[in-house]
């Protein structure tokens, strides 16, 4: 259930209660693809990190270790020891990511195994299955990203078949919801708005899904080889179309500055792989911008590495240490760096939400989208 608290021009301050607790809004979910932050950083120190939602990958769970094996384990709260809200994608990226031989059809897609080549089908009914075993807290749809660029009548074929996916997947949600031995009896379904870069796709295919009545809608196939500001573009062109009663999503992005111009636009929930990833090859955000840890300048540098941050790393370790670390691949490296950037984020999300309680957020937005997308 979500709950808009006040707005300052596009910008949402809300909270969105589920069966796990309640996420203040502007969120962003930190991604442990599979049930685990990449980087060494376990459930109990994503509390720590101001983590409100993880999350994890339907595709790569399935595959390894099997949901199947989640199911008998209890569900991925009672797997990882968290306890927070959990989102599950719906394995719709990976098939068409990571699949080099697929064949879509109505019923679904057949693919390969990116680990050893088996044929996997799967479709709207197997993702839903696959998330209700996982006992996710917010389940997403099956739907087919669609490449950038990509052909116009593709496109709209595309998002008319993604919109009875949706249907199909609606039904059988809430068929697993009904069962007696399902896990989560509470799960959410989100729907997934497509359409490429064309304006008018995207809101044919946001104004027929808003039909549906979901619990939530995301903008994906985004963040996926267009520019920036096609991205913003794009939500502006879709934002008026979204129930505004309804948390909305942007799939996969991005960076602090994507994120502050996506919430600039009316966006209320983000993840991204991107501070985990940079974290791990010394790329680390800060409130003076983006440091590069290898620079030689960083050598005998005893400062810590953001002087306007708390966070555990940032409280015990110097410049110089953390240039070390990732000079010598030592794996503390990886674990500190991703530590710091998730704070950073969360921190971030803190601020930009005080903002928007405060009335202050255009201030805001504009005084830091300069500053974090440089580098130092």
């Amino acid at each position: 259930m979500y709950k808009l608290i006040l707005t300052e021009g596009h910008a949402r301050r809300g909270e969105f209660t589920t069966v796990h607790g309640t996420v203040q809004t502007p969120a962003f979910m930190n991604v442990g693809t599979s049930a685990a932050i990449k980087g060494g950083i376990s459930s109990i120190d994503l509390v720590d990190l101001k983590c409100q939602v993880e999350l994890c990958n339907t595709y790569h769970l399935h595959v390894r270790p099997g949901d199947d094996v989640i199911r008998t384990m209890g569900g991925l709260h009672k797997f990882m020891n968290w306890h927070r809200p959990i989102l599950t994608d719906s394995g719709g990226f990976q098939v068409f990511s990571l699949a080099k031989l697929r064949k879509i059809k109505e019923e679904g897609v057949t693919f390969a195994c990116h680990l050893d080549g088996k044929r996997i089908f799967m479709g709207p009914e197997e993702s839903m299955r696959i998330q209700s075993n996982l006992a996710s807290t917010i389940a997403m749809a099956f739907d087919e990203c669609i490449e950038n660029p990509a052909e116009y009548n593709y496109v709209l074929q595309s998002i008319q078949r993604t919109t009875r996916w949706l249907k199909r997947c609606k039904a059988e949600m809430a068929r697993l919801n009904s069962l007696p031995d399902t896990l989560n009896p509470h799960q959410l379904l989100f729907g997934i708005n497509q359409g490429s870069t064309y304006h008018d796709l995207r809101i044919l295919h946001m104004q027929q899904i808003a039909e549906l009545d979901m619990d939530g809608y995301a903008i994906g196939g985004l963040a996926v080889g267009e520019s920036a500001q096609e991205m913003y573009d794009t939500i502006e062109a879709v934002e008026p179309y979204m129930p505004k009663d309804k948390i909305r999503y942007l799939m996969g992005v991005g960076t602090p500055v994507n994120i502050l111009e996506a919430v600039h636009r009316g966006v209320d929930l983000f993840d991204c792989v991107m501070p985990s990833r940079n974290a791990r090859h010394g790329t680390l955000f800060t409130w003076e911008g983006i440091r590069i840890m290898h620079n030689e300048k960083y050598r005998t540098d005893p400062l810590p590495l953001d002087e306007h941050c708390d966070c555990p790393v940032c409280r015990n370790h110097s410049r110089a240490y953390l240039r070390h670390l990732f000079r010598v691949n030592e794996i503390l490296a990886a674990r500190l760096g991703v530590m710091h950037n998730l704070y950073f984020y969360n921190t971030l999300m803190e601020k930009i939400r005080e903002a928007l309680d405060q009335g202050t957020f255009e201030e805001f937005y504009r005084h830091w989208v300069p500053i974090l997308g440089q580098r130092i």
